[in-house]
């Protein structure tokens, strides 16, 4: 089975429980407590996402808020590491409800335009992918359309975001 990236939207008390319950995130990533709208499948797409900003230039607080979307700012709970059936080299982040804010506000600001005009049409060397099975630009603008809107409408609805690799 393909790892990629898992992001959800959650309210905060949520979040709080999973943060003192492995068996609560372990229901979390597990696709029980949240409805199916509030999960985004990003597949591989963070790395390609964040090479393509670093390649034209973004500024640097625009790649600092991309990375914190993809990445979060803490673990959610570090003993979840251990739980059966846990990809152990991939902790489970969140970022809090204003942090969402916050980042959601700065992405608003990056033009993913720009960066994929950027994009040679045959990218995948630059952007660090070992496979050619798409073209890259459709690959990257997909992806930047569906995170942006994960995180604005997060933002809207002051939800925190928890994500991990699944």
């Amino acid at each position: 089975m393909a790892v990629t990236q898992q992001l959800v939207r959650v309210p905060e008390p949520r979040l709080a429980g999973c943060r003192r319950s492995v068996e609560e995130l372990h229901r979390l990533c597990s696709f029980e407590l949240a409805p199916r709208a509030d999960h985004l499948d990003l597949d591989w797409a963070p790395a390609p996402l964040l090479r393509a900003c670093e390649l034209v230039g973004v500024r640097s607080e625009y790649l600092a808020a991309l990375r914190r979307s993809l990445e979060g700012d803490t673990e959610v709970n570090p003993a979840y590491r251990h739980y059966p059936g846990s990809i152990w080299g991939h902790p489970v982040s969140a970022l809090e409800g204003p942090d969402v804010l916050r980042v959601a506000g700065t992405l608003r600001g990056l033009v993913p335009d720009t960066v994929l005009a950027s994009l040679p049409i045959d990218g995948w060397e630059a952007l660090g992918q070992g496979t050619r099975v798409m073209d890259p630009r459709g690959y990257v603008a997909r992806h930047f359309a569906a995170l942006l809107d994960f995180y604005d409408e997060a933002a809207r609805r002051r939800l925190a975001v928890v994500m991990w690799w699944d």
